[in-house]
């Protein structure tokens, strides 16, 4: 099954959880802010008195902490704010709603381990990120940066707090849904793209879920907020690590030889689902995914197209133009006639099955995820055979968990020839409760063959599992007690589930519904081995 190469399901709303990203030592170097550089000059002492000792001076000349991610000293951020519920978990931090004590003005906190950060390029990365951040705050569409503190286990950063929720959201809950709201929707992204490319920033995994909207009004502000894969453009740089999230990722990323117009074919897959519910490229599996891109064929034959405008389908396959080079610009989309505010995208509603696809095709199916290790926990011992071996000769220090280095050599004994980048893939796929190493249930459902989790039976005792008073349906409450054993999501998820799931409409999972889950292929997680 494919679609994403990021682990990024975080529960809504989502604060920027990270991407994907290869080869991590090409990712240019970004210069630290001037007021950063300034920050750490060592103040000039005023006259020496006589009797004062030297080495009293060199106490009073203030350093950075070089033992610091941030080069700062440590700081504790509750002193400055309060932290309440979680908001979001992705791949190296958990988001919290916190109040700034000062004001009671209402922030989110990314907190990021870093006993995570493993390696010299995570802590470049999350520096990176900060000052990228830094830099483009201010920006209408883009999330505010408040504050980044750093204490002996986190680095937390503080930004605008988005309460709109996410942006496929918003266009599902309304209902009419017009090429003129499409129009609006990718204007407020593609200036997005304008702005960071102005400012000489490469985004680098623009997708719906990186856009949130700063609160719950009708005219709320569409937000970017992940630049955790972005990078400061070097001129005549040519970029060759593999980023992005698999339905967005442009043909040239694939190739390994991309510039700043890779961000531009990510708004254009955007806009290609904002206008037909699903995305240009898709398949079973990620390699699928890849080699549709690849081949560039895109669909504008199939419902609803042939009632989708000329001028919007120029818009889409000129930021889908296989060669970079000739792909539109973000200033040129900017001025596109269909585009532009009061040109030519109609006010008339878009066939309403786009919304539904949108919903299916944006769905984080989490009950999946949770049924595959309830699976996994149910195997006999015959089913598992060798895998248990396999994870006792990986985990060298019988720790009963996996670490990112364990995995990475242990793979390497076995003559697997995966990149770094690979390895980090697997590591994050297989991570399910996002904790930074992998355990031993996480590990045999990452490992176990596919067809074992499809068989009948074992789909039936998951179904069972669930199915607490074997009424033959999975209730709201059933589901409820199940994700709050596993501690997976709010009253908002469950409900999110359900519709999802419950195709006949009649807010409880039947067998057959469970079933049509499990086996799909819409679920974007890539297989594993």
């Amino acid at each position: 099954m494919g679609g994403c190469l990021t682990k990024s399901k975080d529960p809504k709303p989502r604060h920027y959880a990270h991407g994907y990203r290869s080869s991590p030592n090409t990712v240019a170097k970004a210069p630290a802010p001037a007021q950063q550089q300034a920050h750490h000059r060592p103040e000039k002492p005023g006259p020496t008195p006589a009797a004062a000792p030297v080495s009293g001076l060199k106490q009073a000349v203030p350093r950075p902490d070089t033992n610091t991610i941030l080069g700062k000293p440590y700081e504790d951020v509750k002193l400055h704010y309060s932290f309440g519920k979680e908001l979001g978990r992705g791949q190296f931090g958990v988001t919290y709603l916190c109040t700034e004590n000062s004001t009671g003005r209402q922030f989110a906190c990314k907190s990021i381990s870093k006993r995570k950060l493993v390696t010299k390029n995570d802590k470049d990365d999350i520096k990176r990120e900060i000052q990228i951040m830094q830099h483009l705050s201010g920006q209408p569409n883009i999330v505010e940066f408040k504050g980044a503190y750093e204490d002996k286990q986190s680095v937390h950063v503080v930004m605008e707090l988005c309460a709109g929720g996410e942006l496929f959201d918003r266009i599902i809950a309304k209902g009419h849904y017009s090429e003129r709201a499409a129009a609006s929707i990718c204007r407020s992204i593609v200036n997005v793209v304008h702005i960071c490319h102005f400012m000489g920033v490469m985004h680098r995994d623009l997708k719906p879920e990186n856009f949130l909207l700063s609160s719950k009004d009708e005219n709320a502000l569409l937000k970017a907020t992940d630049f955790g894969l972005s990078v400061f453009i070097e001129e005549g740089k040519v970029y060759r690590d593999i980023v992005g999230s698999a339905y967005y990722v442009a043909p040239e990323v694939l190739r390994r030889r991309y510039g700043k117009e890779i961000d531009i074919w990510s708004a254009g897959v955007i806009l290609y689902i904002l206008l037909s519910g699903v995305p240009p490229f898709w398949a079973e599996t990620e390699k699928g995914i890849f080699d549709a891109i690849l081949q560039g064929d895109i669909d504008f034959e199939s419902a609803p197209w042939p009632t989708i405008s000329s001028s919007a389908k120029d818009l889409v396959r000129r930021m889908l133009t296989q060669d970079p080079k000739k792909r539109i610009t973000s200033a040129q989309v900017l001025e596109h006639p269909w585009i532009k505010e009061g040109g030519e995208a109609s006010d008339k509603p878009i066939d309403s099955a786009v919304l539904s696809r949108m919903k299916q095709f944006r769905a984080m199916n989490k009950l999946k995820k949770l049924a595959l290790k309830v699976i996994a926990e149910n195997l006999s011992t015959e089913e598992i055979q060798g895998l248990k071996q396999m994870f006792t000769n990986i985990d060298t220090d019988n720790s009963g968990t996996i670490t990112y280095e364990e995995l990475k050599a242990g793979l390497a004994r076995l003559g697997s020839k995966l990149t770094e980048a690979e390895v980090q893939q697997l590591m994050e796929a297989a991570d399910v409760d996002g904790n930074g190493t992998i355990d031993y249930i996480e590990f045999i459902t990452a490992t176990m063959h596919r067809h074992k989790l499809e068989r009948d039976d074992h789909l039936y005792k998951a179904f069972q599992h669930f199915d607490k008073d074997n009424s033959g349906f999975i209730t709201i409450d059933e589901l409820e007690i199940a994700m709050k054993d596993y501690g997976m999501g709010d009253d908002d998820t469950i409900k999110e589930i359900i519709s999802e799931v419950d195709t006949d409409n009649d807010g409880r999972i039947n067998y057959d519904e469970f079933c049509a889950m499990m086996r799909s292929g819409t679920q974007p997680q890539a297989k594993l081995f």
